[in-house]
C-alpha cells in the first residue's frame, strides 16, 4: 500500500529566514525559563514585509513580564549577538515589544494577552516549531487563572 504524501496549503510553508528561526528558538527557550505562559511563534514573512516571525509569550504581573523581557533581551544579546532595534511598552509592562527587525517579540500581561488575541490575527500564517520547552508553556495561563479564582473563592469562605 503506497500512501500518498500529505500535501499542506502553501500557507502553511515556513518562509522564515534560519537566522529568524534561530531567534525565535533562543527567544522563546529564554521565555520559558522565566516561566512565561503560552508561548507561540508565527512566521509572518509572507504577510508582513516588516519582519519574519512574532513571538507572543505572557504573564499574570508586570514584574514578570519585565523579568521574561530582560531575560529574553539578554539570552539573544549573550548568545547570537542581536541587540533589539527597538523596545516599547517598558513602562508599563502591560505589553512589552522587542524589535529585531527579524523577529518581533510580544510579552504581554495575560490580561491584554486575552483582550487582544494575536493569535486571532495571525492564525492563518504557520506556526513556527519551538523547544519542548516553549511548548510546555501552553495552558498554563488558564493553569494559572483557575488557581488564582479559586484561592479568591477560599478566601471569601
Amino acid at each position: 500500500m503506497t500512501q500518498t504524501p500529505t500535501t499542506r496549503p502553501e500557507s502553511w510553508i515556513v518562509t522564515a529566514t534560519d537566522r529568524s528561526i534561530e531567534l525565535i528558538q533562543a527567544a522563546s527557550l529564554a521565555a520559558a525559563d522565566k516561566l512565561a505562559h503560552d508561548i507561540i511563534a508565527y512566521d509572518v514573512s509572507d504577510v508582513l514585509s516588516i519582519t519574519d516571525a512574532f513571538l507572543l509569550a505572557s504573564a499574570p504581573n508586570d514584574r514578570q513580564v519585565k523579568s521574561i523581557v530582560d531575560e529574553i533581551e539578554e539570552r539573544l544579546n549573550k548568545e547570537l549577538g542581536a541587540k533589539p532595534v527597538r523596545r516599547e511598552g517598558d513602562r508599563e509592562a502591560r505589553w512589552v515589544l522587542l524589535d529585531y527587525v527579524d523577529i518581533v517579540v510580544h510579552v504581554q500581561h495575560s490580561e491584554e494577552r486575552v483582550f487582544y488575541a494575536l493569535e486571532r490575527l495571525w492564525k492563518d500564517c504557520p506556526e513556527l516549531d519551538l523547544p519542548e520547552e516553549a511548548k510546555a508553556t501552553r495552558g498554563k495561563a488558564a493553569a494559572h487563572a483557575d488557581a488564582t479564582a479559586a484561592e479568591q473563592d477560599g478566601d471569601l469562605s
